[in-house]
């Protein structure tokens, strides 16, 4: 059986205080979650303050991103190996912001993958098409693509090392959202994607859902059988509605 993953993307938000307030909230919360494992990805800046606060905690924590270089003249990369020195289990990597945003390609976005895992991190791979590419009914093919990309630069079995987490762009503070049916239909084309290379892998593949899960719609989406937990934004950025999130995983 698939642990239950619930992981907040703080994205660029916070200041020391009110992480601090955050994250005081968060253990306080913490024990009445048994079964969900429970992470949060903050600011890079912030990650020294964040692995202060929880280490020896139930939680795990982790950056946002990652280069795909170990070290040398790249001002304002961040390496593998720096967040490991602070604690990081987890990295975001192909976040549809930083695919939008910073043009990185699926080929960038399979090095960072190969690059956080040799690091020793836990890559949260992350999936996921716009309005037109769904309005044009290229779901598939998009996320085909995105996937594809990984798994032939670090192949299926370092895949199965990682967690996906698919975000429908579309419906991320736009308003509109996807239906049960919409989210856990694109989780099963991705496990059934990933059953092509390796069965085994994609049975005990983690598969998070991305697109605003929040304490109203978590049982629902968390009871399909191909979502496994959420990759949370801006519930993650509440105490009570995170937990909330995290207690509906451990149901």
């Amino acid at each position: 059986m698939r642990q239950p993953l619930v992981a907040g993307n703080w994205k660029m938000n916070g200041s020391r205080a009110g992480i601090a307030e955050l994250l005081s909230g968060l253990k306080a919360g913490i024990g009445q979650v048994t079964a969900a494992e429970v992470a949060v990805c903050a600011p890079a800046i912030y990650i020294s303050d964040v692995q202060q606060q929880l280490e020896g905690s139930a939680f795990k924590w982790g950056g946002q991103d990652v280069s795909v270089h170990t070290s040398g003249a790249y001002t304002g990369e961040i390496a593998g190996p720096m967040l490991r020195d602070f604690g990081c289990h987890f990295v975001i990597v192909g976040h549809s912001e930083r695919r939008a945003y910073h043009a990185e390609s699926d080929e960038l976005v399979a090095q960072k993958f190969a690059a956080a895992w040799a690091a020793g991190l836990v890559p949260i791979l992350c999936l996921g098409e716009t309005l037109d590419e769904r309005e044009q009914g290229a779901t598939e093919s998009v996320v085909a693509r995105q996937l594809d990309a990984v798994i032939a630069q670090c192949g299926i079995d370092t895949v199965g090392e990682g967690v996906i987490a698919y975000e429908p762009v579309w419906a991320i503070g736009t308003g509109r959202t996807a239906s049960l049916d919409q989210a856990q239909q694109v989780h099963a084309f991705i496990r059934g994607r990933l059953a092509q290379s390796n069965q085994s892998v994609a049975d005990g593949l983690r598969i998070l859902y991305g697109g605003s899960m929040n304490p109203k719609n978590a049982a629902d989406l968390l009871a399909q059988p191909d979502i496994d937990g959420g990759l949370i934004g801006g519930a993650s950025l509440k105490s009570d509605d995170f937990l909330a999130v995290c207690a509906a995983a451990s149901d």
